[in-house]
């Protein structure tokens, strides 16, 4: 796989409705007879545990699940699904999960905690799907100064904000923010209750076609590489069994290339998981792009690339540092391992 992915999808967080669904996978060992005819063991399969909550940037995972790329490969991989965020990070801080799904901002902050963990694939990157919604009466990002703004404090969506009202001069203390995850942010705004609203789609794109005194006022497009979902693996599991890593992406990267040759049974799949139609869910894919191979090789491991993932991290720890979030900026560049992407596409080639 060697060209850019152009299949693109809506943005991030739980579907609330999806807080107990699992993606797990019940493999089955295999046998084989050696040349003298003797009875074998059961080739064992290897096992994974990836933690996150349930959106659909996870698309290609439960493709891969469904069609049995994983186990293809060898790997079983259980998917827990969590109710937040900050649920999935405590549980791989506290070393019950093996690999976490997380967002930029939490990779930053969960190296500032110390966690030993590298960034193995970069999951989706952000292309317009989280946004701000702002009344018309307001005219530009300056003028959110004294304005009540509807944001779920210590997610993504707040952190996006910050690094938008920077942009502009402003901070967190020119603004007086409203605690609403991105479904009710949106709803606050629709109603009227508010009149700035941060979330994504595709509940941004619905109150922006529902509100008529509004629009879209800001979005990610604006900063590509501000906001970016990865996944990454405990280090130590990571360096005690490489050979799940290499099945796992590729995994991923075969479930990507069935959604884009098939995208109507890609679709069908994923729309089980999420619980919508197939047509809701194509109509609301708009919003981050799935990076390939050769996208991800730049992003892990090419520090002359503008994409290297290194340089969002570290000016986004340096934004939470100088914000409160962190104490100190820790080494990132560590956390960037691409020898599995490579391995991808030597494969390939």
């Amino acid at each position: 796989m060697t060209s850019t992915s152009t299949f693109q999808f809506s943005r991030r967080r739980v579907l609330q409705l999806l807080s107990g669904v699992t993606g797990g996978l019940v493999l089955h060992a295999c046998t084989s007879p050696d040349p003298e005819g003797a009875e074998t063991t059961p080739t064992e399969m290897m096992s994974l545990s990836v933690g996150s909550t349930v959106w659909i940037g996870l698309t290609p995972l439960f493709i891969a699940q469904d069609k049995g790329f994983f186990r293809e490969l060898g790997l079983e991989v259980e998917f827990k699904s969590f109710g937040a965020n900050s649920d999935y990070v405590a549980a791989f801080l506290a070393g019950q999960i093996d690999a976490v799904a997380p967002v930029t901002s939490e990779v930053v902050s969960l190296a500032a905690k110390e966690k030993d963990f590298r960034i193995v694939l970069v999951e989706d990157t952000s292309i317009g799907g989280d946004g701000i919604l702002a009344r018309n009466r307001i005219e530009s990002i300056e003028a959110f100064k004294g304005e009540r703004i509807a944001v779920d404090r210590g997610g993504v969506s707040h952190f996006f904000l910050l690094q938008v009202l920077e942009e502009v001069g402003l901070s967190e203390s020119d603004v007086t923010l409203v605690n609403a995850d991105p479904p009710s942010a949106a709803a606050a705004y629709q109603a009227g209750n508010i009149d700035v609203a941060v979330t994504y789609a595709p509940f941004m794109q619905r109150a922006n076609e529902a509100q008529e005194d509004g629009r879209i006022i800001y979005d990610s497009s604006k900063m590509p590489m501000a906001i970016a979902d990865v996944y990454a693996f405990d280090l130590e599991f990571l360096e005690a069994n490489p050979q799940i890593a290499e099945a796992f992406v590729k995994g991923i990267f075969k479930g990507l290339s069935f959604l884009e040759t098939n995208p109507e049974e890609g679709l069908e799949i994923a729309a089980k998981q999420f619980e919508v139609t197939p047509e809701a869910l194509a109509a609301d894919l708009k919003g981050i792009q799935f990076p390939d191979a050769e996208m991800n090789l730049e992003m892990l491991g090419d520090p002359e690339s503008n994409l290297y993932l290194l340089k969002s991290l570290t000016d986004l720890a340096e934004f939470l540092k100088s914000q409160g979030q962190i104490d100190t900026i820790p080494d990132l560049e560590p956390l960037l391992e691409p020898k599995f992407v490579e391995a991808v596409m030597e494969e390939g080639s």
